[in-house]
């Protein structure tokens, strides 16, 4: 007996769940709307559990006392009215708290454990920060104790150790900032320049490993000799000198192990900080910090992968293919993969340490040099369209004989014909002191808002022209801050492949002043953006724009002719038509037949919401039981459909979601 009531309590429960998850079904598809399971199954539980004393409550008597016949009247009602009450709680709930903006279970959780980690690591940041004797600059308050060189240099030394114990999103972040001459004083630009080169190396063991699974050998297998003393230890990777069988010289850069999860994060946090400040100040909000964090998020995760930097380096040296006095390592085939790269090992030292070098090179030596670079960087911005975006000191080497080795191609930009084109107008516009054509060529670099000041912009740039006309070595980063400043007082969005030609500027300018004090780049960077402009518009180039752009209009002048004798011919005989097709987008047909759809199912759940009030009023009639006639069913079903067919507009409308 205990057995045989078991299993009716488990028939019972499994009859239960397999009608609520039918209820369910029924509810969604009668919203006509996506509603989450969670929320449906809620409002569905919610119903069924008290659908039946409510009307139990309108109708005067428990449904135990009714005849049957009543009976089956009454279960038809009851289902009806349970799924009324379900759908207005979900139309409730929808009004109230909206779907989307409370997570899930497992969002939450997610969420819940991802806040944790944030809040562990903000509290791991403040501790390196108070190590390091950097808490006093947290505390809100002005500082005037750094006044000297040698306080400065103190406060370089400490952060620049703080940003090494924070990790590989950091240490970026001071590698970007040592770029920043206009920003900050030289004693920090000093101290940090050694971030490119002077992270803590990894233990050897862990090294040999990451080579064993990347490459799936044992490295003695790959290489005749391998140093396991790091000729350099980046921020990401570091790097060993090695020989191949064949007596190959080679480097094999290696990732540091675990930091896929320390960079994400990390980034997580940038971009929440970046997040906040643009939505709280106006600075923020004016350079699109959250444009530029996405930027620098994306950079560094492609610096992660090391099979982008070997198709990097390999399209790079083709576009310098013909070019002396500069050169890029070459992959070795077979040996590289996303954690391990094995290159040409390049003589020299990084430009930032090889101030012995370039010493011995002499003054016209060292121009000509930052010359070749900034060459080459421009035929990479206006010809080549692929672009290194990081040059600082530490990714460039020299060697004694001058030669110039571009590294760390893990981040490169690409730029279409069009952006390319528009980048050369603007340089060589900038050079002549063109205000007209100089304000054209932004307008095609930026994304242009619906209302400018094309009159003010103009006048802007003409006086920015003006200003650094002059050139000045000591004023190319003045002049991008400047320019920067200029676009964001205008509100004009910077496209990523633009805002990392100016990120790559910016940062080859303290490259080329390590190389050559004295060398200028806003007046060179004018000068070669005119000789190339030049070039391009020649008689030689022109030429050969014609001819590419005759051959591609040749299929349409030969059907021209014909195109235009039958259109002749329809208007001599009257047969000229102009056919326009209404609602021909597929976005505009969808819209109208949306309202189309929203206006009847107003129309119809009014027109059953009247017709039932009327019926509700009929007496007599013929009738269904002893006690209720036909009218009362009919009203009470379309009643039933018309708060269905109001409670699906309703929720159409607060979801703002076609249905």
């Amino acid at each position: 007996m205990n057995e045989q009531g078991g299993l009716i309590s488990v028939l019972a429960v499994v009859s239960y769940v397999v009608f609520t998850l039918l209820f369910m079904g029924v509810v969604r598809r009668l919203l006509g709307v996506r509603v989450s399971f969670l929320r449906t199954a809620v409002a569905t539980l919610v119903a069924i559990w008290v659908s039946r004393p409510l009307l139990d409550a309108l109708v005067g008597e428990p449904v135990l006392t009714v005849p049957s016949v009543e009976l089956g009247l009454y279960l038809t009602l009851l289902g009806a009215f349970t799924f009324v009450v379900a759908m207005v709680l979900i139309v409730l709930a929808e009004l109230l708290v909206p779907e989307g903006t409370l997570p899930g279970p497992f969002d939450a959780w997610h969420s819940w454990r991802a806040r944790m980690t944030r809040s562990g690591r903000y509290v791991e940041i403040l501790r390196i920060a108070t190590r390091h004797g950097l808490g006093r600059f947290l505390r809100g308050r002005r500082h005037l104790a750094l006044g000297t060189v040698a306080e400065r240099r103190d406060l370089a030394r400490s952060l620049r150790r703080a940003l090494e114990d924070g990790g590989v999103t950091f240490v970026k972040l001071g590698q970007q900032l040592s770029t920043r001459n206009d920003l900050l004083p030289r004693e920090l630009i000093d101290e940090l320049v050694q971030l490119q080169d002077n992270a803590a190396p990894v233990d050897w063991e862990v090294v040999r490993g990451t080579i064993a699974t990347e490459t799936g050998r044992d490295p003695g297998e790959v290489f005749r000799e391998l140093d396991p003393t790091p000729l350099a230890a980046a921020s990401v990777a570091q790097v060993h000198a090695a020989v191949l069988h064949d007596g190959r010289k080679v480097v094999v850069k290696v990732q540091r192990p675990g930091i896929e999860h320390d960079v994400d994060r990390d980034l997580d946090i940038v971009a929440r900080l970046a997040t906040t400040l643009e939505g709280r100040t106006d600075w923020g909000h004016d350079i699109g910090l959250v444009d530029l964090a996405d930027g620098f998020s994306a950079a560094l995760r492609e610096e992660l992968d090391f099979t982008i930097e070997r198709d990097n380096m390999l399209g790079v040296a083709a576009a310098l293919d013909g070019r002396d006095g500069i050169v890029v390592p070459t992959p070795v085939r077979g040996l590289s993969g996303p954690r391990v790269l094995v290159m040409d090992r390049l003589p020299g030292l990084p430009v930032g340490a090889a101030h012995e070098v370039l010493a011995a090179l002499g003054p016209q030596r060292r121009t000509a040099l930052a010359k070749t670079l900034l060459e080459t960087v421009m035929d990479q911005l206006l010809e080549s369209g692929i672009f290194h975006v990081d040059l600082h000191p530490g990714n460039v080497l020299v060697a004694d004989d001058g030669t110039l080795s571009m590294l760390d191609l893990g981040s490169v930009g690409r730029l279409g014909a069009k952006t390319r084109q528009a980048m050369g107008h603007f340089l060589a516009a900038v050079g002549t002191g063109d205000s007209m054509a100089a304000t054209d060529a932004l307008l095609e670099l930026v994304e242009r808002p619906e209302d400018i000041d094309e009159r003010n912009l103009e006048q802007a740039l003409g006086v920015l022209i003006l200003r650094y006309s002059a050139g000045g070595s000591a004023e190319g980063a003045a002049a991008f801050t400047s320019l920067f400043a200029l676009i964001n007082s205008f509100h004009l969005g910077v496209p990523p492949e633009v805002a990392a030609v100016f990120r790559a500027m910016a940062t080859l300018e303290g490259t080329l002043r390590a190389i050559d004090p004295s060398y200028d780049l806003v007046t060179e960077a004018k000068g070669m953006g005119r000789e190339r402009m030049a070039g391009i518009t020649g008689a030689a180039r022109l030429k050969e724009t014609l001819e590419q752009e005759v051959s591609g209009l040749l299929p349409v002048l030969r059907r021209f002719p014909r195109r235009v004798d039958r259109i002749a011919d329809a208007v001599e005989h009257g047969r000229l038509t102009a056919n326009v097709r209404l609602f021909a987008d597929p976005r505009d047909r969808q819209i109208v037949t949306h309202l189309v759809h929203r206006t009847l199912l107003t129309v119809l759940g009014a027109t059953a919401g009247m017709m039932s009030v009327v019926l509700f009023s009929v007496t007599g009639g013929p009738m269904v039981t002893s006690t209720v006639n036909l009218y009362t069913v009919l009203a009470t079903a379309l009643f039933v459909v018309a708060v269905i067919l109001v409670l699906r507009v309703l929720i159409i409308i607060f979801r703002r979601e076609e249905p």
